[in-house]
């Protein structure tokens, strides 16, 4: 029973923290499930065209877009996978990234989107960072963790008990009538079963992109090493081809430098005049669908890409990305999923899975997936309420253990604290503040207990 305890308490106090942001991950999530969709509705006049005879040469689809925007500089090209597809242009321009659509029969501009303003890269951004930069990836990187920790207690107490020797598993499986208070609980118990696999699956590969156990330590380890090129490098990270709302280059790339043009380095590539034109027609031979990153200056290189982070492929083992040498032609560099470490490759695949990307089975699995989330949360609150004393002026949460199993909770807690370095952190945080503050305020501790 003390053990049963100190898992509710735990499940409680990390599910006051953790249930707001869960909340708003499920609603954003489901947003950007449906946001591809939506807009290919709201902007089909810009993405689809009229097939023509033959497209015309990528360099005068470009040339098109530089003549009605002179002062904006192009970054990325994607051509069209299709013959129903127009070409997208990226550029910026006076601070702003536009998506510039053209017709590749006629190199006509069909209009432009500014990313910011696209459904799927304002949820992305409330999804990633609460529109608080990096403040905001901190605090869901910190509730993720507590989220994991909700998690495991939950399932700590879903587990049936005994009841006269008898474990009653039908009730644990599946949601039985039950009025009240009860009927919450058994909902909330049997669907949180159920989804808890995939709840953390969502927050393991969501978390491989937070600032500090994303970027410091799991991406850290995994970030493919630019040596391996034997061509010099820049001091410009690969990430810096992503731009708002839209990644194109693959997680374990992310934090690699761009190699540099101008030296011999290299395998034989692209023949003859490198233009535009002539990496299109080598990424063609090799891709069905991808983005060309132009050089950024007189150093960089033409890049090529085609992952499972754009959604140009579902498959991760076909994933792929080059760097062309802009005077050469020499291919710099070729990884692809052979090249990955196992970290990359889980990553490469988990991003299909999380984005629902693999099919309509996962994609219809991860809408299920984050009502279900959502409900968990609704329901939590649901019974929380329902088990408070009326007019009661404080949280009310479950009674502590008796005896109190510290040598548990230090192993939790130092566990928590090596695994997740901000978990440990809010765990350190909060015993000073309950040391220091709440002991001094026991009107305070009062309403939080």
């Amino acid at each position: 029973m003390a053990l049963y305890r100190a898992a509710w308490r735990w499940h409680f106090y990390a599910g006051v923290f953790v249930t707001p942001f869960l909340l708003l991950l499920a609603l954003t999530g489901l947003v950007m499930l449906f946001a591809p969709q939506l807009e290919r509705v709201q902007y089909r006049d810009l993405l689809t065209v009229t097939p023509g005879q033959a497209a015309l040469a990528l360099d005068r689809q470009v040339g098109a877009v530089q003549q009605l925007y002179p002062a904006a500089e192009v970054t990325r090209v994607r051509p069209p996978a299709a013959p129903t597809q127009s070409t997208q242009v990226a550029v910026t321009t006076q601070g702003h990234d536009l998506t510039v659509y053209v017709d590749p029969y006629t190199a006509q501009v069909l209009g432009q989107v500014d990313q910011s303003s696209r459904l799927y890269a304002v949820a992305e951004r409330v999804h990633g960072t609460l529109l608080l930069g990096d403040t905001g990836d901190r605090i869901l990187e910190l509730a993720s963790g507590w989220a994991l920790v909700l998690t495991a207690t939950g399932l700590f107490l879903w587990w049936p008990r005994p009841v006269r020797g008898r474990r009653d598993w039908r009730a644990s499986f599946i949601p039985q009538r039950a009025a009240g208070r009860a009927g919450w609980k058994n909902l909330h118990a049997t669907l949180g079963f159920w989804v808890a696999g995939i709840l953390v699956f969502f927050l393991i590969t969501g978390m491989a992109w937070t600032g500090v156990w994303g970027e410091k330590v799991v991406q850290a380890w995994n970030t493919f090493p630019a040596q391996l090129w034997g061509a010099p490098t820049s001091t410009v990270p690969t990430a810096a081809l992503n731009r708002d709302g839209e990644k194109v280059v693959p997680w374990t790339l992310e934090q690699t430098p761009l190699p540099t043009s101008g030296s011999a380095a290299g395998a034989p590539g692209v023949t003859g005049p490198v233009t535009l034109d002539a990496v299109n027609r080598y990424a063609a031979a090799q891709l069905p669908s991808y983005w060309i990153a132009l050089p950024g200056g007189r150093d960089g290189v033409y890049t090529v890409s085609a992952s499972t982070m754009s959604g140009d492929l579902t498959d991760a083992r076909r994933d792929l990305t080059l760097h062309i040498d802009q005077y050469s032609g020499r291919e710099l560099a070729r990884v692809g999923w052979d090249d990955y470490s196992l970290g990359a490759k889980g990553m490469a695949a988990g991003i299909a899975l999380h984005q629902g990307r693999h099919g309509p089975l996962n994609y219809a699995l991860a809408l299920l997936s984050c009502a279900v989330i959502a409900f968990l949360c609704v329901s939590g609150a649901v019974m929380w309420w329902l088990r408070r004393p009326a007019a009661a002026r404080r949280l009310h949460a479950p009674p502590m253990p008796s005896p109190v199993l510290w040598k548990g909770g230090v192993a939790i807690m130092a566990a928590l604290g090596v695994a997740f370095p901000l978990v440990g952190l809010s765990l350190v945080a909060v015993l000073l503040l309950d040391l220091l503050v709440l002991r001094r305020l026991p009107a305070v501790k009062a309403v939080l207990s």
